[in-house]
């Protein structure tokens, strides 16, 4: 049974000299409790299907498949049945009502076979028709339960996009994906068919951005140009499903305490009440919690991909600095500013890595002998600890390496004498460049503009950038000096445990504790705002450009004060690699994923066993 909900069709009304256009914006259509959007324009039309005909009585539409065969009469149904309900979530057995045949005829089914003369390009897959002969695509909606994301996304064919004018139950934004079916992944478009969410801080074309402050999205008007790095995923085939949950202006902000403008996701590990970490709040959500969400596209200044990665046990880069532009995208500091990717499939978050990245991702699958740990656990009298340790086992036996442990600061000490010790000279670093520069980038244009608009007035800003650029509005440290003490602390790593090789890209593989399975709940008070300021293992890759890798290697058990319950986190670890290595460590995460060290991430409650979040239900 197919209903419709919603449509629009295209006709020009005249009525006592007033002139309307009206255009389609597409149709919303059920199929058997499942829910689909119809792109407004068809892709092909069928002339001459009588076949179908009687089948108007019950609705506009009527759902078919498109199937391919080699030979005359060779269809078998229940296999193809099978077949596309394995590879494909917006394919169901409704879709059956009817089949077109492309490459012979079909004998002896009962389901009625479509024929007639085409006019378009007709790929295998499920899709619409109407009685004129209209053939629409079928994207299946999902509803955005964990609140990943700020807008959803349909393309408008043109480069540029629109809000998708769709909505399903669910308490939250519908997203749209098309079949898998559809897209044949080739050399110049090897993310054909991928979804990607992208972190509300890259402008795309037709979209208005938010960069987490409401006030920001309705004062400046939809962007003319896309982000260089959406665009790249763009031309290599990926399909944008909408713009994705951030902390405001890419400040790590906590869920409840600091989250004002905008919710803060849900993260769907565990109990469900755990911070999904930020500012790439919305990226790590939404790929751990949706298994058709391929990638999201975050951002790391301080951490803002490798914190959601880590918490939510995906995959996720922050990469060496300057891998790719930032053309068109929110500066916290662009000294330090990254493009990172998350993703459940190491696979995929290579391609898309090759992708984006283009000609500076060089791969190579020669790897170092050598591995440096910092501060890494060496008795397991924890879960979490006995994963980590195996983990490094095996890591040094894939790759017949020696392991040594190694102490950044004292290493420091010692090979700089008369300079402060590493956690003083660093401990404002951070603060002052993402404060000073976010300040004269982002907040005083803004102020600016708005109160040009508004008599004078100044926009709402959450409690933690309006802490942050107070603070450092109030510093006498100054911008150069923060950059000068980066600039140090790169010149000594890079010439010392994060060196180059000719042969392995880097001499060492440097590998530290991502995550345990700590709770962090949502649901509890905080203090007032503070300030990033400090060091830590987290900082080694942000000062001195190097990549910096997550990667999930397990979960451990906690007692949940929300379910009362043993429930499960994440256990992850960190790779790091002399700058420019990324494509080593990308390589290196795949082959160790081919020997069964490193597995894919699940959708869902445990990235290990999947199983459905407790917050939501069937989606």
């Amino acid at each position: 049974m197919i209903s419709l909900r919603n449509s629009g069709i295209a006709f020009l009304i005249l009525v006592a000299n007033v002139q309307a256009a009206v255009s389609s914006t597409g149709f919303t259509v059920s199929l058997t409790d499942i829910d689909y959007f119809l792109p407004p324009k068809p892709v092909a039309i069928i002339a001459g299907c009588d076949q179908i005909k009687a089948a108007f009585a019950d609705g506009p539409f009527v759902p078919f498949t498109v199937v391919k065969i080699a030979d005359h009469c060779t269809l078998d149904v229940s296999s193809i049945t099978a077949k596309y309900t394995e590879e494909d979530d917006v394919w169901q057995e409704g879709f059956l009502d009817a089949l077109y045949v492309k490459g012979g005829s079909v004998c002896n089914i009962s389901t009625t076979v479509i024929t007639g003369t085409v006019s378009g390009e007709l790929k295998p897959g499920p899709y619409f028709i109407n009685a004129a002969g209209q053939v629409y695509e079928a994207w299946r909606l999902y509803s955005d339960v964990t609140g990943a994301f700020t807008e959803s996304a349909i393309a408008n064919g043109d480069g540029s996009y629109s809000v998708l004018p769709a909505g399903i139950m669910g308490q939250k934004l519908a997203l749209a994906v098309p079949s898998r079916l559809y897209f044949e992944k080739t050399n110049a478009k090897p993310l054909a068919g991928v979804r990607i969410g992208i972190k509300d801080i890259y402008d795309i074309k037709g979209l208005r951005t938010s960069n987490g402050n409401r006030a920001w999205y309705w004062l400046y008007p939809p962007a003319m140009s896309t982000a260089t790095p959406v665009q790249n995923l763009i031309n290599a085939g990926a399909i944008i499903v909408g713009k994705m949950i951030t902390s405001q202006f890419a400040n790590g902000e906590t869920a409840t305490a600091d989250w004002v403008d905008y919710h803060e996701s849900f993260n769907p590990r565990g109990d469900g009440y755990q911070d999904t970490s930020s500012s790439s709040a919305g990226g790590g959500a939404g790929t751990a919690a949706y298994a058709w969400l391929d990638v999201s596209l975050g951002s790391d200044t301080g951490g803002s991909v490798r914190g959601p990665s880590q918490v939510q046990g995906l995959f996720g880069n922050r990469p060496s600095h300057d891998l790719v532009t930032l053309e068109h995208t929110m500066p916290m500091a662009p000294v330090l500013d990254t493009a990172g990717l998350i993703a459940r499939d190491p696979l995929i978050w290579k391609a898309a890595a090759q992708a984006m990245y283009g000609s500076k991702f060089t791969a190579s699958n020669t790897y170092p002998s050598s591995i440096k740990t910092l501060a890494w656990p060496t008795e397991a009298d924890s879960v979490a600890n006995k994963l980590l340790i195996d983990f490094l086992a095996n890591v040094t036996d894939f790759l017949s390496a020696n392991t040594t442990a190694y102490n950044v600061t004292a290493s420091w000490e010692t090979d700089n004498p008369t300079l402060e010790p590493l956690s003083a000279m660093m401990n404002l670093t951070y603060a002052i460049l993402i404060t000073k520069q976010q300040t004269a980038l982002v907040r005083e244009l803004f102020l600016k503009d708005y109160a040009a608009k508004y008599d004078g007035r100044t926009p709402f800003i959450n409690p933690v950038p309006l802490a942050r650029w107070s603070w450092g509005d109030n510093q006498t440290a100054t911008l150069e000096e923060g950059i000068a003490n980066k600039t140090a602390f790169m010149a000594w790593a890079n010439s010392t445990f994060l060196t180059p090789s000719a042969e392995s890209c880097s001499e060492s593989l440097v590998m530290y504790v991502g995550s345990t399975g700590r709770t962090n709940y949502r649901n509890v008070y905080l203090d007032e705002p503070g300030v990033p300021l400090g060091w830590g293992n987290s900082r080694i890759s942000i000062f001195s450009e190097a990549p910096d890798f997550v990667v999930p290697i397990g979960e451990a058990p906690y007692n949940s004060t929300i379910t009362n319950h043993v429930e499960y986190l994440p256990v992850t670890a960190n790779f790091m690699a002399a700058k420019g290595c990324d494509g080593m460590l990308f390589s290196l995460v795949s082959d160790m994923h081919e020997a069964g060290i490193l597995k894919k991430a699940l959708a869902g409650k445990s990235g290990v066993t999947g199983g459905e979040t407790l917050y939501r239900r069937g989606l």
